[in-house]
C-alpha cells in the first residue's frame, strides 16, 4: 500500500517532545504500558467500532525524525537547556516496543482498551497524541457509518463527504473509516486507489449547467458513460427531469435526487419510471442525509435504492468527538511492576494491563467482562491479541474488504435492542473481582481516607 502521510513526527503536542526529554536527561527508561480506550460512549452511540487500529501500527513501524525535524525542535526555547544527546537519539529514533489491541473493525464499548502499548517510556509517550487523533477520529466515522448503514435495511450507502470534511486528509481518513463500518463505496478517488474501495459517481449539477438542455446533458453523459450513468435529475425541475430521463430511449443506471421533500420526490419519480417501463432503473438520494433521515424516509414507505451520506457521515456531525484517553497503567523496572491509575473525580480508571472477554449466547453478544490481562475465561472471546513485537507489526494488513466484512458479521451478532438510534440501553460491561481488587489495593496506596468513595470504579 502506498503512504498516504509520510511526514508524521512532528504531529504531536510538544508536551509529549518535552516529557521525553526529561525522561532522557534522568535516564528513565524503565518500560512503561499505556492503554488507548474511551471513557464512556456518547448518549447517542450505543456501541463504537474501532477503527485506525492498522493505521496506528503503520505510524508507529514508520515512525522517524528527519534532521529537518530535529534541527526545528532544537530552535525552539523549550528545549535550550536539553543536552544534544537527546537530539541525537531523535535522529535514531525508532519505535521498538510492543503492542496488543483489538482488531481493526471489532465493537468496543467504554473502558475497553483499544490499544495497549508497551515500550521504553520515552517512546510510548511521544507516540500518545497522534495515537489518540488517528483512533478517535477514524472509530467516530467507523461508528456514525454502522449506524447509517444499519438504518438503509440493506439498501446501499455511499461515502460522499470529502468536500465536508475537516480538510482532505480527513476525507481520505474518513472515506476509509466509513467504508470499514459497512458503506458500499465512496466519492474519494484516492481512498479507492490506496485501500482498494470501490468508488462512486457520476456528475454534478454543473454538468448539467454546462448544457443548453437538460436532455443534451443527459445524452452526453450516457454517450460516454453508457453502462453506468446515473443521471442527475433535479437541477432544475425534478419531476421534469425524471420525464426527460425517462423518455431518453436508451438504457442507464439509475436517476439522483439532490434535494427537496425526497420522501413524496422519490415516490413521484418512480412512477414516471415505472410508466416508461424503467423498473430496473434505480433511485439514489442524497442531500444531508443521516441515518436519522434515512430511517424516517423508510418508515415512510420511500422507493429510494440507494443513499449517499456527505456531511454528517465524514464529520460525525451529531457526535464530533469521543472521551478517548491514553492512560499509563503500569510500569516495569528491573523486573518489578508498578500499578499506575488515576483517581481524581470522573476521570478514574482502573490501572494494569487488561484483556476483554466478551461473552455470547445462541451467536449473539451477551456482555463483557473487563478483566485482569492473566485472567481466563474460557467460555468467551479475549478481544485483545498481540499486534506488534519489537516495533514490527506481527501480521499482513487485511484488505479493507475483509474488514469490512468482519464489521457486518459482527453488527448482525448485536442484540436488536443496541440498535436503536434513540435511547438505546447500554450493552453490559462487567469489571472482574480481581481488577476491582487490583484498583483497591493501588488506591490505598495513593489515597487518603478523606477521598469519596464515588471515586471506586463501577462493577
Amino acid at each position: 500500500m502506498c503512504q498516504p502521510f509520510p511526514n508524521r513526527a512532528l504531529l504531536v503536542d510538544l508536551y509529549e517532545l518535552t516529557m521525553a526529554a526529561g525522561y532522557f536527561e534522568h535516564r528513565m527508561d524503565f518500560r512503561a504500558t499505556f492503554e488507548l480506550f474511551v471513557r464512556s460512549l456518547p448518549a447517542q452511540r450505543s456501541y463504537l467500532v474501532a477503527a485506525g487500529v492498522d493505521d496506528a501500527l503503520d505510524y508507529l513501524e514508520t515512525l522517524r525524525f528527519s534532521d529537518d525535524d530535529v534541527r526545528y525542535l532544537r530552535s525552539l526555547p523549550a528545549f535550550r537547556t536539553v543536552s544534544a544527546g537527546f537530539f541525537d537519539y531523535l535522529r535514531a529514533f525508532r519505535f521498538t516496543g510492543e503492542v496488543a489491541g483489538v482488531t481493526e473493525g471489532t465493537l468496543i464499548f467504554g473502558e475497553e482498551p483499544i490499544l495497549q502499548v508497551t515500550a521504553p517510556v520515552a517512546e510510548a509517550q511521544i507516540v500518545e497524541t497522534y495515537l489518540l487523533s488517528l483512533i478517535n477520529f477514524e472509530t467516530l466515522v467507523a461508528s456514525k457509518a454502522a449506524r447509517v448503514v444499519r438504518s438503509a435495511a440493506g439498501r446501499s450507502v455511499l461515502e460522499f463527504g470529502t468536500r465536508r470534511a475537516q480538510g482532505p486528509e480527513a476525507g481520505l481518513r474518513a472515506a476509509r473509516a466509513a467504508y470499514l463500518g459497512g458503506c458500499d463505496a465512496t466519492s474519494n478517488v484516492e481512498a479507492g486507489h490506496l485501500y482498494g474501495i470501490p468508488v462512486a459517481g457520476t456528475a454534478a449539477h454543473s454538468w448539467t449547467q454546462a448544457f443548453s438542455t437538460e436532455r443534451e446533458s443527459f445524452e452526453a453523459l450516457l454517450a460516454v458513460f453508457p453502462e453506468t450513468g446515473v443521471l442527475l435529475i433535479d437541477t432544475y425541475d425534478d419531476l421534469a427531469g425524471a420525464e426527460t430521463a425517462a423518455t431518453l430511449g436508451r438504457k442507464f443506471r439509475g436517476v439522483r435526487l439532490d434535494s427537496g421533500d425526497l420522501l413524496e420526490k422519490s415516490r413521484e419519480v418512480r412512477a414516471i419510471l415505472d410508466a416508461h417501463g424503467l423498473q430496473d432503473v434505480k433511485i439514489i438520494a442524497s442531500g444531508d442525509l443521516n441515518e436519522y433521515r434515512i430511517e424516517e424516509l423508510l418508515r415512510g414507505g420511500a422507493p429510494i435504492d440507494s443513499f449517499g451520506v456527505g456531511t454528517d457521515l465524514a464529520t460525525s456531525r451529531d457526535v464530533p468527538a469521543l472521551s478517548v484517553v491514553y492512560k499509563l497503567v503500569e510500569t516495569e523496572r528491573n523486573g518489578r511492576v508498578e500499578y499506575k491509575a488515576k483517581f481524581s473525580e470522573e476521570k478514574v480508571y482502573c490501572p494494569g494491563r487488561k484483556q476483554v472477554f466478551r461473552f455470547a449466547q445462541d451467536g449473539k453478544y451477551v456482555h463483557d467482562v473487563l478483566a485482569r490481562s492473566d485472567e481466563s475465561y474460557p467460555e468467551a472471546e479475549a478481544l485483545l491479541h498481540p499486534l506488534m513485537r519489537d516495533g514490527r507489526t506481527l501480521n499482513a494488513r487485511r484488505p479493507a474488504s475483509a474488514i469490512r466484512q468482519a464489521v457486518l458479521a459482527s453488527m448482525e451478532r448485536l442484540p436488536e435492542k443496541y440498535h436503536a438510534l434513540r435511547d438505546a440501553p447500554g450493552y453490559p460491561v462487567k469489571k472482574s473481582d480481581a481488577l476491582i481488587q487490583l484498583f483497591e489495593e493501588v488506591r490505598g496506596q495513593y489515597v487518603t481516607a478523606r477521598k469519596p468513595a464515588s471515586a471506586s470504579p463501577a462493577h
